[in-house]
């Protein structure tokens, strides 16, 4: 997939729908402008299911065929993994673990879970797709991951990052109306007014599964 990077020349990502994963060669995913994220962020809203799909533990860099390493890495307050080349050409990704590490994905507050007790009783776990009995946990059981949910405001974020972004560029003719409908769009997400909690009902599936489902 070919995407904008920051003051570079595009770049070329790899990535397997079936395996809800991407590699990244040495700072692509640094490199991303904010355009970049969001087609990565639509690109997993439309190819995600709850869980990780079963990949092998034996895995190999696709530049060096050096095994690769299992690695726990933090970004903030949050935990992700990732596969890393030891010589550093890279590293493969899943789609969730891509979403903690640029900060998209937090836990649900205490509030939140209440109001989701009151929609449904069970739901997917988004990291390893074991039910969570929400009746008598807030965590899952299988891999302790806490129940998360996909943070809007992110997304709302990288496209006024975006409106910045293109405006030392040559102004186009229909920039205008392009930026008039994104704010549209933007208000119609976002906005306060138009907060639809009905999106609950469709997390039956994983929390964050409908929160991109939202999105999307």
């Amino acid at each position: 997939m070919r995407l904008d990077a920051h003051l570079n020349a595009p770049v070329e990502i790899d990535l397997c729908a079936s395996c809800q994963a991407f590699w990244f060669d040495k700072y692509e995913s640094l490199k991303l402008a904010a355009r970049s994220t969001l087609q990565l962020i639509k690109l997993i809203g439309e190819n995600s299911t709850a869980g990780k799909p079963s990949v092998s533990r034996n895995l190999h860099c696709p530049r060096c065929d050096t095994r690769l390493l299992f690695t726990h890495d933090m970004q903030r307050s949050t935990k992700f993994s990732y596969w890393r080349c030891e010589g550093g050409h890279g590293r493969f990704i899943g789609f969730f673990d891509f979403l903690r590490e640029k900060n998209f994905i937090r836990p649900l507050s205490p509030e939140e879970i209440q109001e989701l007790r009151q929609k449904i009783q069970i739901v997917n776990c988004s990291n390893c797709g074991a039910p969570v009995n929400l009746m008598s946990a807030t965590a899952c059981a299988h891999c302790g991951s806490p129940l998360s949910m996909l943070d809007v405001k992110q997304p709302k974020e990288l496209l006024d990052q975006l409106k910045n972004e293109s405006e030392p560029r040559p102004i186009d003719p229909a920039l205008p109306l392009e930026l008039a409908r994104a704010k549209r769009d933007v208000e119609r997400w976002f906005g306060p007014q138009d907060i639809d909690r009905d999106w609950w009902s469709d997390a039956s599936s994983g929390v964050v599964e409908a929160g991109l489902s939202a999105v999307v």
